[in-house]
């Protein structure tokens, strides 16, 4: 094996170890800070759809990288807690379509607001050049991963 393709090897071992140790320990900290009851998951789809409006639970699904079954339980959880609103899609009554309900957006708001400081706090304390500068390198990742 040529020193080129081990160093890179060990690139790629290093940068994703940080990466998954990163990962895990933002979403312990996150979920320790959410109000009582909400998952991240829950957090998570209330965010994307206060953002992103309306979608059927497929796309949601695809959105989060889950199976249907894993994404049709957490609306469940969501419809449950009046969060969200199901409705049929007209046009084909095999499909569904969820939206953010006004209970939702508050829960949403209620759960960013507990949030924001730990993220706020973890980006000054990296500095807000380095990870204005990180940022293209992620997404770069993610795209490639996703196939983007």
């Amino acid at each position: 094996m040529s020193d080129d393709k081990t160093l890179s090897d060990q690139l790629a071992v290093a940068l994703f170890s940080e990466i998954f140790v990163v990962d895990q320990l933002a979403r312990s900290r996150v979920a320790k800070a959410l109000p009582k009851g909400m998952e991240l998951s829950h957090f998570s789809v209330l965010n994307l759809l206060a953002r992103g409006g309306e979608k059927s639970p497929a796309e949601l699904a695809r959105a989060f990288n889950v199976t249907r079954g894993a994404m049709t339980n957490t609306i469940g959880k969501l419809e449950w807690a009046g969060y969200v609103h199901v409705r049929p899609d007209w046009d084909d009554a095999r499909r569904k379509y969820v939206s953010i309900s006004p209970a939702g957006i508050k829960a949403r708001d209620a759960a960013f607001s507990a949030i924001e400081p730990i993220l706020e706090d973890a980006v000054k304390a990296v500095g807000r050049e380095k990870v204005r500068g990180a940022l293209p390198v992620m997404r770069d990742l993610r795209r490639n991963l996703t196939g983007e």
